[in-house]
């Protein structure tokens, strides 16, 4: 099923994303998460590339897997690296002979090493021409591509990165999920402001929880990670378990205030763990019913 055909009976989804398992113990680790995760029965789940595309069959795989032997709406991640048109037509067959129906198509960030993107010689070098393309040559998935509430880190201005966005809707995009931020005013923000661009697509927040003080300060080293929060987790230093709730309450509070003021729903970036992922969802769910 498309998740378009989804939204027509959803005002608000609830999906994860996930990556492949690199060895045999992380796929342990991955099947019990997922276990934990299914019964949550998300609209839809999203499966993403290793860094520069480098797991691209392990994609594959797993989007199989999920889509066929689960039986969970699943997204394949697809990106512009190392792709040649004669490859992206090839990959398109074989993401579609799987069933999948759905697709997240990103230009993708550089290899391990590399500082700037640099494009196959027969390929793409942005999300919205590798979406033209994969419109042109007559696929009809689901396509979703990225937003940036935050403003993209390569964008030259705001105003800019919003005429991107739109480029890439023009080209075929049926609806937008976010890259994580902690600040709800921004996402509100940056959705009037695409509205106001012409993009009219479902606009969905990505969520990823802070849950200890080493992924605030990786956050924050970033840019996009919130002072209190980390006053929150520092005040408890030393104790694991009042970290992590705090991490929890923070993250409770910014989706149910998404909700509450018309998110379209909630993306989760699970990072192959399901713990955070169910506390928080089940609370949200029992809030808002």
């Amino acid at each position: 099923m498309k998740i378009s055909t989804i939204f027509k009976t959803h005002p608000q989804t609830f999906s994860f994303e996930f990556f492949p398992p690199k060895d045999e113990i992380a796929a342990v680790d991955f099947g019990i998460n997922v276990g934990q995760l299914m019964r949550l029965n998300p609209s839809f789940v999203s499966v993403t590339y290793g860094a520069g595309g480098s797991l691209q069959e392990r994609t594959f795989a797993l989007v199989n897997y999920l889509q066929n032997k689960i039986g969970l709406q699943t997204m394949a991640h697809y990106t512009c690296v190392g792709a040649s048109k004669e490859k992206i037509r090839s990959d398109m067959h074989a993401i579609r002979a799987m069933g999948v129906e759905n697709l997240m198509a990103l230009r993708g960030d550089p290899p391990k090493g590399a500082t700037a993107f640099q494009p196959h010689p027969d390929g793409f070098a942005s999300a919205d021409a590798l979406i033209a393309f994969i419109r042109a040559n007559g696929f009809d998935f689901c396509i979703g591509a990225a937003a940036y509430p935050e403003t993209h880190p390569e964008a030259p201005t705001r105003e800019a990165d919003v005429r991107h966005l739109k480029k890439k809707t023009d080209a075929g995009v049926s609806f937008l999920l976010t890259q994580l931020f902690y600040d709800n005013d921004r996402y509100f923000r940056f959705v009037e402001e695409c509205r106001a661009a012409g993009v009219a697509c479902r606009i969905i927040p990505g969520i990823l929880p802070i849950t200890t003080v080493s992924q605030w300060e990786r956050f924050s080293s970033m840019g996009n990670a919130p002072a209190t929060l980390g006053e929150r987790l520092k005040s408890c230093a030393g104790n694991p378990k009042k970290i992590y709730q705090a991490g929890l309450d923070f993250a409770i509070a910014q989706c149910r205030e998404l909700l509450s003021k018309g998110a379209p729903g909630l993306h989760f970036f699970t990072l192959n763990k399901s713990r955070a992922t169910v506390e928080i969802f089940e609370e949200v769910k029992r809030v808002m019913s």
